[in-house]
């Protein structure tokens, strides 16, 4: 093979490789505006209220001291 033959057949293992990609991105492109479509007409999940005790679960006091204790804790042990 001579250096032309080499750097045409360069040239096209370069064109059919980013030609690839090019076609994957742009299906990618789509199918990912596709599932978000579908994810906001489908799978539209309302947000708890947070005002509402009963949506978050019952966290009596005593717990949330605790919690907020040990997490203190926690902090200032790593430091």
């Amino acid at each position: 093979m001579n250096s032309g033959e080499l750097i045409s057949e360069g040239l096209n293992l370069m064109l059919l490789g980013m030609g690839t990609v090019f076609v994957f991105l742009t299906i990618l492109v789509f199918v990912t505006s596709i599932m978000s479509t579908l994810v906001q007409k489908y799978g539209a999940v309302q947000p708890a209220d947070l005002n509402d005790p009963g949506a978050t679960g019952q966290l009596d006091q005593a717990t949330l001291f605790a919690v907020i204790t040990a997490a203190i804790h926690a902090h200032r042990s790593r430091q």
